[in-house]
């Protein structure tokens, strides 16, 4: 997935008019964390139940790594997006849990074993979930699907 690609569909989600703000940030969280492969996502609408944000975005990554790589997307999408996070824990660690705070959505990466110890849904079970869309999950560009694109011999399957 080419970064290109990766600006243009966060870009768009942010954009979106139909989002209201601030859930189009989180729906935008979630689509990288789902084209990053992450696991069991989740955004929670925390408004009636919790004055500490708006809303949760959560997922899982099977290893350290592949959350780091979700964390340092989203830090850079949204500051490509003149949006600052108040707060990263846990991201220049090696840790089972990278938090991104941004005021109004707080992002959770867990390193999947780890994500029931600490048990987020179940804490904040009166929150509403999110649908998000299944085009949020790992996709691709329709140039980088088989049969398209060029013959480098990326397309293989």
């Amino acid at each position: 997935m080419n970064r290109d690609y990766v600006n243009k569909e966060v870009t768009a989600i942010i954009d979106d008019k139909t989002l209201e703000a601030p859930l189009n940030l989180a729906m935008a969280s979630a689509w990288i964390m789902g084209n990053f492969k992450g696991l069991n996502l989740k955004v929670l609408d925390l408004r009636q139940v919790s004055g500490i944000a708006d809303y949760f975005v959560i997922a899982s990554a099977s290893n350290p790594t592949q959350a780091s790589a979700m964390a340092e997307e989203i830090s850079h999408q949204m500051r490509l997006n003149n949006i600052e996070a108040l707060s990263k824990e846990g991201l220049k660690t090696n840790t089972d849990w990278i938090l991104l705070d941004y005021g109004d959505i707080i992002v959770h990466v867990f390193h999947e074993p780890s994500r029931t110890v600490y048990d987020l849904e179940h804490l904040y079970k009166n929150a509403l979930n999110v649908d998000i869309p299944e085009s949020y999950y790992f996709s691709t560009p329709e140039s980088e699907r088989k049969g398209g694109g060029d013959d480098s011999g990326r397309n293989y399957f």
